[in-house]
């Protein structure tokens, strides 16, 4: 698709922004191990869709280090928005309907395909809360968003889905008059939070609570990723993956930069975690491994140490052929 494109290089992303010019750019900061963000892409894939002169760029945030920290990304997925090369808005997590609104008000402004300032056509208010309510598997309408709900029941709700690892995506009805009052009709439920599942209405807060109560609501909505599987993803992303304090560009101590060395002369491709970037991967993974201390060095899913195994393995010669798995 012509508008959704990755970008693998800081230069590269600049280019892409200077070639939209006016028009909205839409920047999606993912990571591969992360399953919310493949599912934010097929989103990106069908917002690109229907916003052909829209650009909808993806882009592995620890790969482009550099831009990633120009922007503060502290988190996958991130969403920013660029006119003519300057960011004007910004969107925190896998918030389909949110993400979608966001296109559809800033693209306005841009011009569509029938030039500048030119309106799109209205969509029909039940094809849109039918498209609202199928934006994730679990979607919760609320006042407010979960980083900060504005109503008692919202927090409440928010806070089950938590306690029970429930993965959902949200949509602000303060920020939608329409959906708001539309939803009410629509569903024929007269109050909020409403949450979905699989776009049928499940019910509302009693209703979650009373899931909750009876162990049923693990098996009604789906669940979040675990950090083991989280972990044990990150650890097989790449043949050859080094967790260490900054990346292959940028080592952040000593003995990550001493790492670093001995890996560079070795001759064998590797990939890189940035644990200062993620204090829950840097935390779970000591456990995980039950290994205290970074850097950590896992071949082919296995550790395999950290700065003085890798420093033995050189002195005796067989860093090559570990770091091929071939011993």
């Amino acid at each position: 698709m012509a508008n959704f494109v990755e970008a693998t290089s800081s230069q590269q992303f600049e280019d892409l922004l200077s070639k939209a010019g006016k028009f909205l750019t839409v920047v999606h900061f993912q990571a591969a191990w992360a399953p919310q963000c493949s599912q934010m892409n097929d989103v990106m894939g069908e917002l690109a869709k229907e916003n052909k002169h829209a650009m909808f760029v993806k882009l592995e945030a620890e790969a482009v280090p550099e831009v990633s920290e120009k922007y503060e990304i502290a988190s996958v997925p991130t969403f920013l928005f660029f006119k003519g090369g300057q960011k004007i808005d910004r969107l925190d997590g896998a918030h389909a309907p949110e993400l979608t609104n966001k296109v559809q008000r800033l693209s306005v402004s841009s011009g569509g395909l029938g030039g500048p300032g030119a309106e799109p056509p209205k969509e029909d208010l039940n094809e849109r809360l039918k498209r609202l309510i199928n934006a994730a598997p679990c979607m919760l309408f609320m006042k407010g968003s979960p980083q900060e709900p504005r109503c008692g029941f919202s927090r409440q709700i928010v806070a089950l889905f938590k306690d029970h690892a429930i993965q959902f995506s949200s949509f602000d009805i303060l920020s939608d008059e329409e959906v708001r009052g539309g939803l009410k009709t629509f569903s024929n439920w007269p109050t909020y939070p409403q949450v979905y599942v699989n776009g049928e209405l499940v019910g509302g807060l009693d209703i979650v609570k009373e899931l909750a109560e009876s162990g049923e609501l693990e098996n009604t909505c789906p669940k979040a990723v675990t950090l083991e599987h989280r972990l044990k993803s990150t650890i097989n992303r790449s043949p050859v993956m080094l967790f260490m304090k900054g990346n292959k560009e940028q080592a952040k101590c000593g003995f990550s930069r001493q790492i670093l060395e001995i890996m560079n002369s070795a001759g064998v491709e590797y990939s890189t975690f940035d644990i200062l970037e993620d204090e829950e991967v840097r935390q779970g993974l000591k456990t995980y491994s039950n290994w205290p201390t970074y850097p950590q060095l896992y071949v082919k899913g296995e550790l395999i140490g950290g700065l003085d195994i890798v420093k033995e393995l050189k002195d005796s010669g067989d860093l090559s052929s570990v770091l091929r798995g071939e011993c």
